[in-house]
């Protein structure tokens, strides 16, 4: 599949959720699908007790996520399985470690006794030691290393914890692979739709139209308004600034190494990220802000703002121009309830909105055209605008 293709990762999706909501599930079958088939060592002995392990390890996530959702309401355990499928499928090869990186790599945040009774915890926590157990001494301790990196404490900012766990990558690159494939699955899970709402579309089409033929009458959407969302406007361009800060600070502290297997991961986020930038202008300007001549203007107004260089850097706040201040005031804040309040309001705006999404198709592109570009002003300790 294409690491960033919406439709082909939606059937991903349900492939996981028909084998999951099966009367028999069988972890056998959930195991193949997503390593592709692959063998997990060249010894036959070895590769059968790494498969046994596997599947030890998916029925402690099954029971650890069984009562969790996704905000948008599927099954919480298909966000490490799919992160994991397309990591596997990425690898030429694969061993018990790799995986079981990828199928944890959330644990330590997610599964916290408070969610569960006491017996109930008692029996994941002794699921979890037997899984342990069942390793190689050296393999335990590599997969604990990995998963204390990947894992975001309550003390640290997003910032801090990106920060520590690049610090950890220059010896361990697979953190690096894994938190990208985690990144790409997030910023695809923002879309219950059965396709991509711009499959078929041609964007830059409709972006010539809107910018040189004074005929042309605007986006309209095939589809009538679908109504309020779990996950709006906003919040995906939050999580695609989320993005921009990982690939910033990979570049600055040259987390790809010539690792080519990150780099793949690093492209995958970027396409996925302005294809994701794409929906949302057009489901603005589609659905909420139809005025052709001031889109034309706004524009107009982002390409000037992006080709003077003002998006390569965190700005300021500034009355003149629309654009400064986007990420030092609306996501760059650490405290959750001021980043919702901001997000809100910039939900309500949405000129800013249609810029920004300029923006970030204008950021994301610039990531894989140059590779020494990143987003100067992001750093370890956060936002600091020029």
């Amino acid at each position: 599949m294409s690491l960033y293709n919406l439709t082909e990762f939606l059937k991903l999706s349900s492939a996981l959720n028909y084998n999951l909501s099966a009367a028999s599930l069988s972890r056998y079958n959930v195991m193949m699908f997503l390593i592709g088939g692959k063998r997990l060592d060249a010894d036959d002995q070895k590769d059968r007790e790494a498969k046994a392990v596997t599947m030890e390890a998916l029925s402690y996530l099954f029971n650890a996520y069984r009562q969790k959702r996704r905000r948008l309401g599927p099954m919480a355990v298909l966000h490490p399985l799919r992160a994991t499928a397309m990591y596997a499928r990425s690898l030429e090869r694969l061993d018990v470690v790799d995986l079981l990186t990828a199928l944890f790599h959330d644990v330590l945040e997610d599964i916290r006794p408070v969610d569960f009774g006491h017996s109930e915890w008692e029996q994941l926590e002794s699921q979890i030691y037997g899984i342990l157990e069942r390793l190689d001494p050296q393999d335990e301790w590599r997969l604990m290393e990995r998963l204390q990196a990947l894992t975001r404490f309550e003390t640290e900012s997003y910032y801090q914890y990106i920060g520590r766990m690049l610090d950890r990558s220059g010896k361990i690159p697979e953190l690096v692979q894994v938190k990208l494939a985690d990144r790409l699955d997030n910023t695809l899970d923002m879309r219950i739709e059965l396709q991509d709402p711009i499959e078929g579309l041609d964007f830059f089409e409709h972006m010539f139209q809107l910018l040189f033929v004074n005929t042309y009458p605007g986006y309209r959407p095939d589809a009538s308004h679908s109504g309020t969302a779990s996950i709006n406007g906003a919040r995906r361009l939050y999580q695609l600034f989320k993005n921009a800060v990982l690939l910033s600070l990979i570049r600055i502290k040259g987390g790809l190494a010539g690792d080519g297997v990150s780099q793949v991961f690093f492209n995958a986020v970027c396409n996925a990220s302005l294809k994701e930038a794409q929906r949302t202008l057009m489901h603005v300007t589609g659905y909420h802000f139809k005025e052709v001549d001031r889109i034309r203007g706004l524009l107009l107004d982002a390409m000037n703002y992006c080709y003077g260089g003002r998006i390569d850097q965190a700005t300021k706040p500034d009355d003149g121009r629309i654009l400064d201040g986007l990420f030092s005031s609306y996501f760059g804040p650490n405290a959750a309830a001021v980043r919702n309040q901001r997000l809100d309001l910039l939900y309500q705006n949405k000129p800013l909105m249609i810029e920004a999404s300029v923006a970030f198709i204008v950021i994301f592109r610039s990531f894989l055209n140059d590779p020494a570009f990143y987003v100067r002003g992001i750093s370890t300790e956060g936002i600091v605008p020029a």
